[in-house]
């Protein structure tokens, strides 16, 4: 087992930032694209087949494929920028939404490509221009997204992170992070650390909308405070209606957090020079070290965290607003640790596609590389 992430060896996903993995001839792959409030991410994977250590079908439980992704991307461009407070995608926010993807096509048309699925989230469900930027992308690019529920956000998230869900609890929170909105997951979790959806909830915090409303250089940790608070008052009905709270009490909860919050509070607690997706996919972050992280952050400007190599000068002014996210989840259900996830949306997207041709009918749960871009 591997002390950092309590994942064998064989399920880390290596960083390999020299060569870039690559399909064989005729081998057709799958791509799943996701255009958030914050980030435009694309990956292109190829279904690996299952080995002799493959856990048997069991009836009326999809199998998980194994995949091996060969083509990747992610940038920052930032398509929900003024939503909050217009109603609408701003020229520039669209703008670079087109140019990234611009090489998203690109790199598409470079492969032999069974099944594709294009989605966009909450950025492209709330404004009101959210059909005219679609139609431009339609005739500039050639590529049709399509938008999608809450929920279904909500179920690829799961569907992607689900891998690292344990089967000592029989409860789970799995919440997913983003630019627009955070999407929580309630759980039953069966022997095998396999997933049984009990409800889930969307709420209307993401890191771009609180951070636009309480600002983004030195938060005042009033200011912080007054996050918090106003995340945890979200968070009550959705507590209320299932007392989540008792069954953190009795210690049968795990929490599973998938988000760039999540995963950069762990590369900055782990001491990382740069961040590293091997290592920081599947490791656990305890709640005092989530505080004492924060309590660094709120100490800075934004110059400052952006001086740190796992934060950046992209996503300084954006990491308070998801630090008071995560901190409210945590002091909401006080579980003690959770479980990190690089992976979420498009990991769910391939499983599906992937699912659907019948691929994963007897395989393990894994996660294969994605390239270093």
């Amino acid at each position: 087992m591997s002390i950092a992430t309590g994942i064998p060896p064989a399920q880390i996903p290596p960083r390999s930032g020299a060569v870039r993995s690559s399909h064989g001839e005729g081998q057709k792959a799958y791509a799943a694209l996701d255009l958030g409030t914050n980030n435009c991410r694309l990956l292109v994977a190829v279904p690996e087949h299952a080995d002799e250590t493959s856990l048997p079908e069991r009836p009326g439980q999809p199998g998980r494929p194994i995949f091996r992704v060969v083509d990747a991307f992610s940038r920052i461009v930032r398509l929900g920028e003024g939503l909050g407070q217009m109603g609408v995608l701003a020229d520039s926010a669209m703008d670079r939404a087109v140019s990234a993807l611009r090489v998203c096509a690109s790199k598409l048309r470079r492969h032999q490509l069974a099944a594709t699925r294009l989605v966009a989230t909450e950025a492209c469900r709330r404004a009101a221009n959210c059909d005219a930027f679609l139609a431009r992308v339609r005739n500039e690019i050639g590529i049709s997204i399509e938008i999608i529920t809450t929920a279904e956000e909500a179920r690829l998230a799961l569907d992607g992170c689900a891998p690292l869900l344990e089967p000592g609890f029989s409860r789970a929170v799995v919440f997913d992070i983003g630019g627009g909105s955070t999407e929580i997951n309630w759980l039953g979790v069966d022997g095998l650390g396999m997933p049984q959806p009990i409800d889930a909830i969307s709420l209307p915090f993401g890191v771009v909308t609180l951070g636009e409303r309480f600002g983004d250089d030195r938060i005042a940790p009033a200011t912080y405070e007054a996050m918090v608070a106003e995340v945890m008052t979200g968070l009550g009905d959705f507590e209320r209606r299932h007392g989540i709270g008792a069954w953190v009490a009795r210690g049968g909860v795990q929490m599973l957090g998938t988000s760039g919050t999540v995963t950069t509070l762990a590369g900055i607690h782990l001491g990382l020079p740069r961040y590293d997706r091997s290592v920081v996919d599947g490791s656990y972050l305890s709640f005092d070290a989530v505080a004492a992280v924060t309590h660094r952050l709120v100490g800075l400007d934004c110059l400052g965290r952006a001086a740190h190599p796992c934060i950046g000068r992209e996503r300084a002014d954006l990491v308070l607003a998801g630090c008071a996210i995560l901190e409210a989840i945590c002091r909401q259900w006080p579980v003690g640790r959770l479980r990190v996830a690089d992976r979420g949306v498009r990991e769910g997207i391939l499983c599906g596609l992937m699912r659907r041709d019948g691929f994963g009918r007897r395989v393990r749960p894994a996660y294969a590389a994605e390239p270093a871009l």
